[in-house]
């Protein structure tokens, strides 16, 4: 019996509990057993001393079911006292979930309380039904049609029931094929390459890609739309999806039949509106030309140009509408993009949250976009990229929030997300390149929260003995003039690093300057002392012996340095985007007992190529050479290639002319190495982690003796895959490299590694 119908019986019966109407002395409730009197007396219309009818009956036994805390419900009349003798519905006392593990028991818990089933409530068997149905719908979604749900109610003491729901997930339906009905123009394979759906291949068992899903599938179907859109055809429309299932639930057959229309091409390209800026300015801004196929993404691109262009004059709501006139009996497309600039934004204030550590100074001096003046989304970007650049915080967000009560002024919300910028550490940690390295670093890039860098350090390794101290204040005036000074001690064994028998005893210091010449342009000035005594060690390169008869043993030299600087990537660390390159030339002065020079050029690049794949390159190059007195560039200053920092898969220092005698590297005075790399993020994880990433490589490198001895032919090749982790406890590196063109007395090392130093 319906619960409708039987409120319909009870009604009718209620209508002969009366004989006739009846003043009532008194109001009694029966049958409760946890609901109290007093939350039935708050559902009653009638109070003691009122005129009682069937009416009033009627409406009680009504009320009091809509409550939905009772089964049954009568009413009578005793002597003048009216009785209303209720059943009370069981309430849950508990509620179980068995057999789910594509869904969270607590998660499950949390949502259904939403919608008021949870323990402690009233129980109803419709409420449990239409549960049923929604874990269904759940299922379905991930492309379990398989799957059975079993409910059991099982009555408890004190009028309490518990509830048990078993589910029997099955497994995923996987896609048998994918269909594609009406293209004419392009292949299955060619349309479905960018396809979250598929039928699978051989890592489906980890990737899933080709389990169903009515999400992806609707993905798909967009993806499908932008391809053709982006290709001209205007009249494009997916006309129909027919999704099949085997009788075993276990297999998908998609079908989308789709008409591709005709291909367009753009007849002309108008302006219209408010055109605050000269129309040629923003007609550069339109990247989609005349003649040109139609393409949505195109468009895209040139309405969100257009708006940014309206953004830096400070109108910050502009908005910039493409409307497309189609010509479908000569196949043109007329666009036409309205402009409507709205009213220019000021900003009244910039507030900065997350910066718990760092003072308000550091992030304010990197800004672009001043408070009182107006709006611009380059300034604004410029302020987010400079601050995220200083390597201080994991991340940084900014918001534009108009001010209440006002048309022209918003509110600049800069969110940061601190980081370590600073480590005290004491430990082991081991390189292929360097051996055993135990280390003791201060390292404070952010001091007390002034962006000031101070670092104290002590490193001993097979090859290196070094203790260092240095110091930059990155803003010593309000220009952005930096100041920094540098003393090092360093004992090298060039034997353990695969170079010639001979040792380095090396202590010195700098002062330097950094001048900011443009908004990402810096250009350098240091001076500097070094005092350098060198020991050959038994049977060294008689290069090296023909140096120390001629010049010594022991040198100081004061080199000055002038360097310039240019960095637009996203971030210090781990970029994606962005370009950084750095020309320094360094200078020995004839004041010391050496005359060299150095001249080194270092660049990155990234692009994305992807939302998760960005394409990177690099280059290294340097020249050194003597002059004055000084006939040839000091062998302890030369350059070297091979290892994990530059060329890898080969082992490291090994590159370049050897020497005869022994087969160690010399090194040479000039240095040609670079690279590319696919960046891309770690499969299967649904949460990528920002400070790890992997990239297959290729790298090119070698070194010289002399300028004159450069030769293509001679340069090495490696690819490979690398990992590189910005753990707590250092920079680790990672890379697995197959030499391409190594010769006999090249030493190769395919699998190479960094721990605990950086690289």
């Amino acid at each position: 019996m319906t619960k409708l119908l039987k409120i319909i019986v009870l009604l009718l019966l209620s209508s002969t509990a009366f004989a006739e109407s009846f003043v009532i002395k008194d109001i009694r409730v029966e049958g409760l057993q946890r609901i109290s009197a007093g939350t039935v007396f708050n559902f009653l219309a009638v109070k003691v001393g009122d005129e009682m009818s069937d009416d009033d009956a009627k409406s009680i036994i009504r009320t009091l079911y809509k409550s939905k805390y009772f089964s049954d419900v009568g009413v009578e009349e005793m002597d003048g006292v009216l009785v209303i003798k209720v059943t009370e519905r069981p309430a849950v006392s508990s509620i179980e979930f068995v057999g789910n593990k594509d869904l969270d028991s607590a998660e499950l818990l949390k949502s259904l309380s939403q919608i008021g089933f949870s323990e402690g409530q009233v129980f109803e068997q419709a409420m449990l039904e239409r549960v049923e149905l929604e874990l269904q719908r759940q299922y379905f979604s991930r492309g379990k049609y398989g799957v059975t749900i079993e409910s059991e109610v099982t009555p408890l003491s004190r009028n309490r029931v518990g509830i048990r729901i078993t589910m029997a997930e099955g497994i995923v339906a996987t896609i048998g094929a994918i269909n594609i009905v009406g293209n004419t123009s392009y292949d299955d394979d060619e349309l479905k390459v960018d396809f979250q759906s598929s039928t699978g291949g051989y890592l489906s068992f980890i990737t899933n890609d080709n389990q169903y899903s009515r999400q992806k599938l609707s993905a798909d179907l967009e993806t499908l739309r932008s391809f053709y859109l982006d290709r001209g055809y205007v009249d494009f429309t997916v006309e129909s999806t027919q999704v099949a299932i085997t009788d075993d639930k276990k297999q998908m057959y998609i079908t989308i039949n789709i008409s591709e229309g005709n291909q367009y091409r753009v007849k002309e390209i108008r302006l219209a509106g408010d055109l605050i800026v000269a129309e040629e300015e923003l007609f550069d801004r339109v990247v989609i030309k005349k003649d040109a196929l139609f393409s949505r993404k195109a468009i895209t691109k040139s309405t969100e140009l257009l708006t940014n262009r309206l953004g830096d004059d400070g109108y910050a709501f502009a908005n910039v509408n493409a409307v497309p006139n189609i010509d479908r009996e000569n196949k043109q497309v007329s666009l036409t993009f309205f402009v409507d600039p709205g009213r220019r934004a000021y900003v009244r204030r910039i507030n900065i949250s997350g910066n718990s550590k760092t003072r308000d100074e550091v992030l304010r001096r990197e800004m672009r976009q001043q408070e009182s003046s107006w709006i611009s989304t380059t300034n604004v970007e410029q302020s987010r990229a400079r601050i995220q650049r200083l390597g201080y915080f994991e991340d940084v967000n900014v918001e534009t929030v108009p001010v209440a009560g006002t048309v022209d002024q918003v509110d600049l919300e800069f969110g940061v997300t601190e980081m370590a910028s600073g480590s005290l550490s004491a430990g082991l940690g081991f390189s292929q390149s360097d051996g055993l390295i135990f280390n003791a670093n201060v390292t404070q890039k952010n001091f007390l929260g002034s962006g000031k860098h101070i670092s104290f350090g002590f490193n001993n390794s097979s090859v290196n003995t070094v203790y260092s101290f240095g110091y930059t204040n990155p803003f010593v005036t309000v220009d952005g003039i930096s100041q920094g000074f540098n003393a090092f001690y360093r004992k090298s064994d060039a034997g353990e690093a695969n170079l010639s028998n001979f040792t380095t005893d090396q202590f010195g210091g700098d002062v330097n300057f950094g001048i900011p010449i443009s908004e990402d342009n810096r250009i350098r000035l240091g001076v500097g002392f070094e005092d350098t005594t060198i020991n050959l060690g038994t049977d060294p390169a008689q290069v090296h012996r023909d140096f120390i008869a001629r010049e010594g043993d022991n040198f100081q030299a004061i080199p000055l340095t002038l360097g310039w600087s240019r960095d637009t990537r996203d971030s210090s660390v781990l970029p994606t985007r962005g370009m950084a390159q750095s020309v320094s030339l360094e200078v020995a002065t004839p004041i010391g007992s050496l005359q060299y020079y150095k001249l080194r050029y270092k660049t990155s690049w990234f692009t994305p190529i992807t939302d998760s794949l960005t394409f990177a390159m690099k280059g290294n190059f340097g020249y050194g050479e003597g002059y004055g007195d000084t006939e040839e560039l000091p062998f302890f200053e030369n350059f070297y290639a091979g290892g994990i920092k530059n060329v890898r898969g080969f082992k490291a220092n090994t590159l370049g002319v050897k020497d005869t005698a022994n087969g160690n590297a010399l090194g040479g005075n000039m240095l040609v190495a670079g690279g590319a790399e696919i960046i891309f993020p770690v499969p299967f994880l649904k949460k990528q982690l920002r400070s790890f990433r992997l990239s297959a490589f290729t790298d090119v490198g070698n070194v010289y003796s002399d300028a004159q001895d450069f030769d293509t032919g001679l340069l090495r090749y490696s690819a490979g895959i690398s990992a590189i982790w910005i753990s707590p406890f250092g920079a680790m590196s990672f890379s697995f490299a197959q030499p391409f063109n190594e010769q006999e007395d090249d030493e190769t090392e395919s699998f190479q590694f960094s721990l605990g130093s950086t690289f």
